[in-house]
């Protein structure tokens, strides 16, 4: 799964989502559409790089917190 906007470090995603900056997510392609709302989820980034990875927790469809 990606996450929007397209974070080119970990570090970049984790500070937005400290900021309470309402970063989203999402699952690109033909497997997309049925993304978990809460709970846990694995992205990866930059898009089409994947530099870095994240695993992050979930609520009402937006990241509350970056591993």
């Amino acid at each position: 799964m990606y996450v929007s906007p397209n974070f080119m470090t970990k570090k970049a995603l984790k500070e937005a989502v400290a900021a309470k900056r309402g970063v989203s997510y999402f699952q690109p392609g033909p497997f997309g559409g049925n993304e978990t709302e809460n709970g846990t989820i694995f992205v990866e980034g930059p898009h089409g790089y994947h530099k870095w990875y994240a695993q992050c927790k979930v609520e009402g469809g937006v990241i509350i917190s970056v591993k």
